[in-house]
């Protein structure tokens, strides 16, 4: 009885969503070729959305419907305005998520992807296998070839994938089939309303499933080229395809900037992670800071270096607002806003003071560095630790010949940087805001952690190396000073007051001696 009882599982939804651009002579056969009887497991809708065609196929695809060829639900939309190949697909995804579809799968109108293979393309979104599905043309060798793919397009399609995996760090067989099945669900989790409105808009929203940690699955699929026409411009879409993959992988570097590539997360990484970097900031300040020392570590630091100077014994009191990378890490946490109020703690209870990659976030570094000085004039023996990027470095200012200068979650432009600095300006800030410079190294940038111990990263950053002695202005990708806070004007009067009284003292006694 309770079997017979229990509620029949829901089916889940499933829209059909083809785009269609001067498509009148195709809309009606893609319909017909839709496997209905394939499709009971889902509670499919069809969706046709005429991009501003210039001949009848917005009347076609809702005749079509109303002839009801199809036992689903076909509903037709007509863009007054052409959106372009990306324009429309944001329009369609939009759709299925206001309309509360589980699964949305791209067909194009003019029927050079198979209808036929929806019930297989489907399946592994609908089990909870995958994310996205791709029906790819390339997993056998020559079977695009066979299905009427020009080889000129053959061999651009292999070129391209090939350095897209290598610059994505992907695996695809296939980065540029058209046949497409999206869990709505992970749409939802990337802002594919950025991405362009061209066709290069199927490249941006992989990378965003990419960085999003989604799961990419590819099914092989028949390849069948009839008499339809490309709108595609080859050489256009090669370098439009090629250009958001490598500003993806810039970003990963710090070097580049965009929301909709913004997925992976808080970027950082603490200093076990380029502990094969030895003249890293991170390593060359723990190197410094001695086992079982008194740590104060101002802003959190750069990722979890509290966990690194815990590991030595160290103790480690935090300054800052927000949550720090490893607060178990801490022995204390004080909750304020370090770059605009004094700060509530006395700095001679410190040995060190860790302001690692920090101080350009302060919102007036001038003021910031004053009143650090001030609460440190009575702590000589406290070594300051104080990193920032050098924005004189090569690679900034090479960009900075194309016009680019892009802000990043890490790097030497890291958001939210509020200044940016020189070896020069860094010294002189510190001079001139009352501490004394013993030491100021400059670094090569984190080649082992952006491209990892191999033979390239290793070349890389023994090139950085050499080119410091050259010049560290143009080739430090960072800084670290070793510092400590010079005594303030009302410390040293209040000093020639104390010993003035001291030595009048003696005097007077030394006039008393000798004159009795």
């Amino acid at each position: 009885m309770a079997a017979a009882d229990s509620p029949t599982p829901k089916k889940p939804r499933l829209l059909i969503f083809i785009v269609a651009y001067n498509a009148e002579k195709t809309i009606r056969s893609v319909l017909r070729r839709v496997p209905a009887d394939r499709l009971a497991d889902f509670d499919t809708e069809v969706l046709i959305i005429d991009d501003a065609s210039r001949d009848a196929t917005f009347e076609k695809g809702l005749a079509a419907g109303d002839e009801g060829i199809l036992p689903f639900k076909v509903t037709t939309l007509f863009n007054p305005v052409n959106q372009g190949y990306g324009g429309n697909q944001k329009i369609g995804y939009q759709y299925a998520i206001r309309e509360g579809f589980d699964i949305v799968a791209l067909v194009h109108g003019d029927g050079q992807y198979a209808p036929e293979m929806l019930p297989t393309l489907a399946q592994p979104i609908a089990k909870g296998e995958a994310d996205a599905v791709f029906g790819s043309r390339m997993m056998t060798w020559f079977g695009a070839l066979k299905g009427g793919m020009p080889m000129y397009k053959y061999v651009g399609n292999r070129i391209l994938t090939f350095f897209q995996n290598r610059l994505l760090r992907a695996s695809l067989s296939e980065f540029h089939s058209g046949y497409r099945l999206y869990a709505t669900a992970a749409l939802k989790r990337v802002p594919f309303h950025l991405n362009s409105n061209d066709f290069h808009f199927d490249t941006e929203i992989i990378i965003e499933l990419l960085f999003a940690g989604q799961r990419i699955r590819e099914i092989p699929i028949p390849t069948y080229y009839g008499d339809e026409i490309s709108h595609v411009n080859g050489l256009r879409y090669a370098k439009d395809v090629m250009l958001a993959s490598l500003q993806a992988r810039m970003q990963d570097y710090g070097l580049f900037y965009s929301r909709k590539y913004d997925l992976r997360g808080e970027a950082g990484g603490g200093p076990l992670a380029i502990a094969d970097q030895a003249d890293s900031v991170q390593s060359l300040a723990l190197a410094m800071v001695p086992a079982g020392a008194r740590v104060l570590d101002i802003g959190f630091g750069l990722g979890a270096m509290a966990g690194a100077f815990a590991a030595k014994g160290c103790r480690v009191v935090g300054v800052g607002h927000g949550r720090p990378v490893d607060p178990g890490a801490y022995a204390e946490i004080v909750e304020h806003e370090w770059d605009e109020k004094a700060l509530p703690l006395d700095i001679a209870d410190f040995d060190y003071v860790a302001m690692l990659d920090v101080v350009g976030q302060a919102r007036s570094q001038e003021v910031f560095v004053d009143t650090l000085r001030d609460r440190a004039a009575r702590a000589p023996k406290t070594t300051f630790l104080i990193s920032t990027g050098n924005v004189g470095y090569f690679v900034l200012r090479f960009m900075h010949l194309f016009g680019q200068f892009n802000y990043s979650k890490r790097g030497i432009v890291k958001l939210p940087r509020v200044r940016l600095f020189t070896g020069g300006a860094f010294r002189r800030l510190l001079n001139e805001g009352g501490f004394e410079v013993a030491d100021l190294r400059s670094l090569p940038a984190p080649f082992l952690l952006a491209f990892g111990g191999g033979t390239l990263g290793r070349a890389l950053y023994a090139i950085n190396r050499f080119l410091l002695r050259l010049s560290t202005g143009l080739f430090a990708y960072e800084m670290l000073a070793v510092a400590k806070a010079r005594p303030s004007l009302d410390l040293l009067l209040q000093t020639a007051r104390s010993s003035s009284s001291d030595r009048i003292e003696q005097i007077r006694k030394s006039v008393g001696r000798d004159g009795a």
